[in-house]
Formats: structure tokens, sequence, C-alpha cells
């Protein structure tokens, strides 16, 4: 199996990390945690006008897609610039809808809107309590056993380890958008490409968080000598590459298959790797590792989250051995 980017893939990424270079990211993450999604939502129009949501819909409802290979590769670079937002929950959705056209009317107004970043939406998978960004976004779609429902409002933000990334729990009942067996199928199918997704975020998570520690390894010393000189530096950021490293091929293949089993694999050990990377990071960069005010904070604490989004360790461990 082919595990490496064509030449249009690695160009579609150096575009995005362009453009996302020129952006400040931190800033609009920064304010999207303290609920102004102003910025946010331009660099989201940017994206959309990048074709970025379009890969998600398909050609017959004015998207680009599916295409998962290309999504994987820019959801890397939304991790790795911490842009904020239900990115993935708006994908999904867009999947979800793509899979119920003839059983969900309101699926070929949504489409298009979606692709052409004029809507946005989040998701709350099946046995889910919580929504992510519920104040940020177009419409709030609820799976529930047979049932897709329209949220008819949500709660206050609750507590999150991510300030940009907003829990809301949303109300019950809502408008009917579609109900029978094919909404199951279709929700698995959704929930498997979040998962996907979520995996390239942490990817790009893991990946920031990597190189900005060893850029500062390399700047501050101890003992006359650059920290990252030190062996036992040397050994946390090694096993931080390797995990980084093992994983991604993972990433790549579960994008190319779609196949739950994979998915899963790339799920866990990408959101592992990203997590390693955290603790690694806040570790070697001491006591400002715990500051706000220092930007490393933002990947900090998107990590553990990520990590445990839509498919948690342990349920993507079972889903592996399960085969």
């Amino acid at each position: 199996m082919r595990f490496l980017l064509d030449d249009e893939q690695r160009d579609f990424a150096r575009s995005l990390d362009a453009m996302l270079t020129a952006a400040d990211t931190a800033s609009a993450a920064r304010a999207w945690g303290a609920g102004d999604h102003g910025p946010g939502r331009a660099l989201w129009s940017r994206l959309a006008d990048a074709g970025l949501f379009a890969l998600a819909v398909p050609e017959a409802h004015d998207g680009l897609g599916p295409r998962p290979v290309e999504l994987a590769v820019a959801f890397v670079q939304l991790g790795r610039f911490a842009v904020p937002g239900p990115v993935v929950e708006t994908a999904a959705t867009a999947v979800l809808l793509s899979s119920l056209v003839e059983e969900c009317p309101a699926a070929k107004e949504w489409l298009p809107r979606l692709a052409s970043g004029r809507a946005s939406a989040t998701l709350r998978p099946d046995g889910g309590r919580y929504v992510l960004d519920a104040d940020a976004v177009d419409a709030v779609f609820v799976m529930s056993g047979d049932e897709l429902r329209l949220a008819p409002g949500y709660g206050p933000p609750r507590p999150s380890a991510d300030p940009a990334r907003r829990l809301f729990r949303p109300a019950a009942g809502g408008e009917l958008l579609a109900s029978g067996p094919a909404v199951r199928e279709a929700a698995g199918r959704a929930e498997n490409w979040a998962a996907l997704l979520t995996a390239a975020q942490a990817m790009g998570v893991g990946d920031a968080l990597l190189s900005r520690t060893v850029a500062y390894a390399g700047e501050r010393t101890q003992f006359g000598a650059p920290i990252g000189s030190f062996q036992a530096v040397k050994h946390r950021l090694a096993d931080s590459l390797i995990a980084l490293e093992f994983a991604r091929p993972l990433l790549w293949a579960a994008a190319l298959s779609l196949d739950p089993v994979e998915t899963a694999a790339a799920k866990v050990t990408a959101g592992e790797a990203a997590y390693t990377a955290a603790r690694t990071a806040l570790q070697l960069h001491g006591a400002v590792g715990y500051t706000e005010e220092l930007e490393l904070s933002l990947w900090l604490r998107k990590a553990r989250p990520l990590r445990d989004a839509w498919g948690t360790p342990a349920v993507c461990r079972a889903r592996v051995l399960a085969g």
C-alpha cells in the first residue's frame, strides 16, 4: 500500500501552510476561547475559499469530494496552526448528510452551504453528551440511534481543558431530519471520518509541539550549554519524534482505506503521540510551559482533548483488537 503523498497533495499542504503562517492563528484561537468568534470566522472563510470544506462534499452537491486523503493532509495543517472551531464536526456533518440525501430532504440544502463555507455545523455523536462550539455555528446536528435531529438550542458552556474547544449540552427534541436504519449506518460512516480527521489534527498538534520544543532546547542554556545537548533531553525529543513518525503512515493508510479498524489504529497512535509530545514540551519548557501567556499553551491544551475526542484510546484499542 502507498503511504507517501503525491506532488499535488504536498503542494496543497504547502499552500495551506503559507496561508496559515500569514493568518495569526494564535490570536484567532485566543479570541475564540474568549467567546469572540470574529477572527476565527474570518479564518474559516479563507479556508473555505481554498476548498477545504468542499473536500468532504460530493461533486453532485457543489463539492470536490469526497477526498479523505486531502482532508487528512489539510487537518494536519489545521492542528499545526491551532485553528479553532468545530472543523472536524463540520466535515463529519457533510459526510453524514451526503449519506442521507434520499432520506433527509434538508441535506440538499445544507451540503452546498457547507461546501462553500456559507454555513458551519457541529455534530453530537450517538451516545455523546456534548457538542463543540454550539454558539459559533449555524446548526447543531444530533445523532441518536436511528434518528437525526436539529437541536432547538443548547445550555451554557461547560468547562473544557482547551478554552478554544467550547463544550455545550444540546437541548432535547428539535426538528426530526431523518429516521430509520440508514441514519445509523450514515452515523457510523460520519464517526469514522471524524476519528480520522481528529487523528490528523492531533498529528499536527504533535508536530507543532515537537518543533517548538526542539527550538527552545537549542536556545535555553544550563551549565553553560544548550539543554538540547544533554543526553536525557535528546532521548525525550527522540521518543516524541519516533511516536509521531510511527503514527504518520497509519494515518495515511486509514485515509486511503477508510477502514474503521485502520482508522482506530491511526486515532490511538496519533492521539498518544501528540500527548507524548505535549508532556515532553511541558517538561522541557519548565515553569514557563504552564503559563497562558506562552503560545505553546494553545497546543499543550489541545493534545489531551484530541486524544479522547471521537474515540478514546481504550475504545480504539478495543476496535483494533476486535479486528
